[in-house]
């Protein structure tokens, strides 16, 4: 708890209370009742009057001290502390992990949680208590600007890892889960309507929202855009309807930040509890709209009780010791972004190649051929090309944007693991310097993809110039920055990020990469990415291509720990790669209004019946894997219980109600020469009208020897198999073919039938 005084305050005794048994409505009621109209109204917003919020951040920058919503000193309520992500801590110099795509691809719940403590503990360390970081959107369209804050296209994906990020979270502060809902779209966010019938809602875009308020999420942040033509910050469907009357969340709502509602006194009607971040529109209109009537002080009172319980529910929960400053960007934090940015890595494409370079072959000897990764220890030469070479290039400089003191770039971590190798870098686009370096080495690695420039979350332009939101501003007061009033978005440094115009990568990107390769054959292409990238026109010319991703502080590190074999190449994909745009949703980045239906990603591949160019759980390992066999468990409340697990099983936590879960037994093998790691994927498929042929339902990693098999026990969701409708969930089908995959569609899987 922050440490605002010695003596005790009333939150502190509340506080007391629960932990010893007290009733948390009970106690709530009670500081609530000590409050004053104007500090219940306070607890309804940003505790920093507007024109000196932007002010703040316009000279030292976003989020960099906690933000505080509903501090009440004088009861020693301390307030929401806000502090951005979901990369790492946004607020001071935090360690910057690799972004939630990133996470995705190592399909590690375990792991995951260990980066969500982490965070809370720096974000706690530096005064903050509010986490405003696991964004589980689903991607519609992989163009999707700010795709690198989410984990993957499909909803078991970012429930399992949200809930995970929450589970570490909450050790130290309380967790946010965003944006809710059907956030796909990032230049026309502020004006997009995003229409969705019931079904879609229920089946494919709020299954991951639900997973989380299971597990517990403190808050739920709404969206900018607009859903079934209401602003989802005012939205009664959404807020209330669904969240509070379908699923019972106790929990509060936050709006996004500045533009999140439109009407201050329908915003809180129909369920949003904080206006994010800045004594705004509430503070400008709701005070009125209450002495006229439009607003009502029973909705107040529901909302403040709403703030106050879940602070005190949070602070009387069992929270770790305070840690030390010493804790942020710790040696500790920084090998935990390394291992998991080497587990993220997802290899793509791993050809053999002749162990001798074709020049110094001798024709009369017969010459072996072997993978080119992972690259030998002891080489003599490298060449590292690429403009991204040397780059700290860890993502968006939009609001998940962490301040690391320090980033390991490509080139920094591979000269740091090949002291003695002869390393010629290239920092270039230089068609003929490139590739006579390459043409000098024994292997050439180039590096290639994005930067904030290309994709992430739009800030600046048209947009928020917009006359509409500009209207959401209050009168600015004397003293403000007469620069700062006229061009808001000027604040955030010039327009930058939004929506990819296009999935592939650079033409200059492609030219350097075919003439490295005719230079040299044993070339690698490192692609820093979050969203699909389509490679149709260049990676049949390359052996090898590695998706290094956005991958934090440590990535260079981990970089090179993947392309030496120091550790397994065990990262796999979470969304699916299509060969052509073709086989994609309609996707246009400035639309005002779009219909969203249930198909996108690898179900809609599935349904057209195109193949991928790489399948959703695609990835390839230093190693070999069998999945020997699977032995599933009955639904849980079909019929005895589930299978027991046994001492060497692997398993994600997945808290769905008790009728709806089941448990796969899966025996996997090592077949090939060394440890690897294999992620062992649980696909239902149906032949069900209208309706998904295959559908994810459950994983689980795991970690193998060379030769040695384990039984994993995989949990596993019916919940994907459910259709919805106007009386609720009902089965897609009467039964399901599961597979224990190592990617969707693998026809190498075991499988059994599950009745539902």
């Amino acid at each position: 708890m922050p440490e605002s005084s010695s003596s005790t305050t009333a939150f502190d005794t509340a506080v007391a209370r629960v932990k010893s048994g007290g009733e948390l409505g009970a106690e709530t009621d009670a500081l609530l009742a000590e409050l004053s109209d104007d500090e219940k109204l306070g607890l309804l917003d940003g505790d920093q009057e507007f024109w000196d919020g932007m002010t703040e951040m316009s000279t030292i920058g976003y989020n960099t001290t906690p933000i505080v919503m509903g501090a009440v000193d004088r009861v020693g309520i301390p307030g929401l502390r806000f502090s951005d992500g979901p990369r790492g801590a946004v607020i001071g110099h935090s360690t910057a992990f690799p972004v939630s795509m990133a996470r995705g691809a190592t399909w590690n719940v375990e792991l995951e949680e260990r980066i969500g403590e982490a965070i809370g503990a720096e974000i706690r360390a530096q005064g903050g208590n509010f986490f405003g970081g696991i964004c589980i959107n689903l991607p519609r369209h992989p163009a999707w600007g700010r795709i690198q804050e989410t984990y993957g296209e499909d909803p078991i994906i970012l429930g399992e890892l949200g809930a995970a990020l929450l589970r570490g979270i909450r050790h130290h502060a309380m967790g946010t889960a965003k944006h809710y809902a059907l956030n796909s779209m990032e230049n026309a966010r502020f004006s997009v309507d995003v229409t969705a019938d019931d079904a879609t809602l229920h089946e494919v875009y709020l299954p991951h929202f639900r997973r989380l308020v299971e597990e517990g999420v403190h808050a739920l942040m709404t969206s900018y855009n607009s859903v079934n033509g209401e602003w989802a910050g005012q939205s009664a469907q959404l807020q209330q309807q669904i969240l509070r009357d379908q699923w019972g969340f106790e929990g509060l709502t936050v709006s996004d930040f500045i533009w999140g509602l439109r009407d201050a006194a329908l915003s809180l009607t129909n369920g949003l509890d904080v206006e994010e971040p800045f004594a705004q529109q509430r503070a400008q209109h709701l005070r009125a709209a209450l002495d006229s009537g439009q607003a009502s002080w029973a909705d107040v009172d529901r909302s403040a009780r709403r703030i106050i319980a879940t602070q005190l529910a949070f602070y009387a929960g069992d929270l770790d010791d305070e840690p030390g400053a010493e804790v942020v960007f710790s040696a500790e934090h920084r090998a935990l972004a390394r291992e998991a940015a080497s587990e993220a890595m997802v290899l793509l494409k791993n050809d053999p190649v002749s162990d001798v370079p074709e020049a110094d072959a001798d024709p009369e000897v017969r010459v072996e051929s072997h993978p080119l990764l992972p690259l030998a220890e002891g080489l003599g030469s490298v060449a590292v090309i690429g403009r991204l070479i040397d780059v700290a290039n860890t993502g968006d400089h939009g609001s998940s944007d962490v301040r690391s003191p320090e980033v390991v770039t490509a080139l920094a971590g591979l000269r740091a693991a090949l002291p003695g190798t002869v390393i010629t870098d290239v920092a270039s686009d230089d068609i003929d310097v490139a590739a006579q370096a390459a043409e000098d080495a024994e292997v050439a690695i180039v590096v290639v993809g994005y930067t904030a420039e290309n994709e992430g979350e739009y800030v600046g332009g048209d947009s928020m110039d917009d006359p509409a939101l500009r209207a959401l501003y209050p009168p600015a007061h004397d003293g403000v920055d007469a620069a700062l009033v006229e061009n808001p978005a000027g604040l955030m440094g010039g327009e930058i990020g939004g929506d990819r115009d296009s999935l592939r990568l650079l033409p200059e990107d492609v030219a350097l990469i075919r003439a490295v390769a005719e230079a040299n054959p044993r070339t690698v292409v490192v692609v820093v990415t979050a969203g699909a990238v389509i490679t149709e026109e260049w990676r049949h010319e390359v052996p090898a291509v590695l998706l290094a991703w956005y991958s934090g502080s440590e990535g260079g590190h981990a970089l090179a720990d993947v392309l030496l074999g120091r550790t397994d190449a065990s990262g796999r994909l979470p969304y699916s790669v299509p060969t052509t745009e073709a086989h994609l949703p309609f996707f246009d980045k400035n639309a005002t209004a779009i219909t969203y239906d249930r198909w996108h990603g690898q179900r809609l591949l599935d349904r057209d019946g195109h193949a991928a160019a790489f399948p959703l759980g695609f990835g390839l390992s230093y190693t070999s894997f069998s999945i020997d066999e699977m032995v599933l468990g009955p639904i849980a409340g079909h019929g005895d219980g589930d299978s027991n697990s046994n001492s060497n099983s692997n398993s994600n936590s997945n808290s769905n109600s008790a009728s709806e879960s089941f448990t796969a037994e899966v025996t996997v093998r090592n077949t090939g020469a060394r440890r690897g790691r294999h992620v062992v994927q649980l696909y239902g498929v149906t032949e069900a009208a209208d309706f998904p042929r295959r559908v994810l339902l459950g994983f689980a990693p795991v970690w193998l020897d060379a030769g040695s098999s384990a039984t994993v026990t995989v949990a596993g969701s019916v919940r994907p198999l459910q259709r919805w409708t106007a009386d609720g969930w009902v089965p897609a089908a009467a039964s399901a073919v599961v597979e224990a995959s190592a990617f969707s569609g693998d026809p190498a899987a075991a499988t059994a039938t599950l009745t539902l």
